[in-house]
């Protein structure tokens, strides 16, 4: 288990690496990464936990159907799975629900990957402003804490998943994601912390 757990955090630290000039810009870039999964709710183990379940998902994704990979959008949460994305069959749909129970540790799989044909580069635009709208107002909203979210916006539906401090927070992420323009519904996949 123990190297399982170091495998992955060696996979999450090592594309920063890859990017830095120097040894020290490694260490600095690894300790931030580390510090910032030990401060999520999960704690680094957890976090690393959820890394290896995303990890093996997306691998059975890409080796199944390159376009299926990068169709669906995927966030795990103490083996929770959450689906999002746009496909154009049903089947396809299907499909990435199936694989994702694959993966071993599944304890949920929520598929909210949606069946649309329409969906243009606007669209993706529109919802990736979205996106970055709600995540910057999360992280200056002192009342929440930011690093237990993730965000995922398809067709100007926006799915949160987390974990919240207690109900007053959730609140607050729900009603900041209902006051951005183009949101056109707000789905929460939010626990509150200390309930199952």
């Amino acid at each position: 288990m123990q190297n399982r757990l170091f495998f992955v955090l060696l996979l999450l630290i090592a594309p920063l690496g890859l990017g830095a000039c120097t040894p020290v810009g490694v260490a600095i870039g690894a300790g931030a990464t580390a510090a910032t999964a030990s401060q999520s709710e999960r704690g680094l183990e957890g976090t690393a936990k959820d890394i290896a379940l995303k990890t093996e998902i997306n691998h059975y994704l890409f080796q199944t159907n390159v376009d299926l990979f990068s169709a669906v959008g995927l966030s795990v949460d103490d083996g929770r799975v959450l689906l999002t994305g746009s496909v154009e069959k049903p089947e396809d749909r299907i499909e990435a629900a199936r694989l994702a129970w694959k993966a071993d540790g599944v304890r949920e799989v929520i598929n909210e990957v949606q069946v649309v044909d329409k969906s243009d580069i606007i669209d993706k635009a529109r919802d990736s402003w979205i996106e970055t709208q709600l995540e910057a107002q999360l992280l200056f909203d002192g009342s929440i804490q930011s690093i237990n979210y993730d965000i995922d916006t398809v067709n100007g539906t926006v799915y949160i998943f987390g974990i919240a401090q207690d109900n007053a927070e959730q609140q607050r992420v729900v009603n900041h994601a209902r006051n951005i323009k183009y949101v056109r519904n707000v789905i929460s996949y939010v626990r509150i912390r200390g309930a199952s």
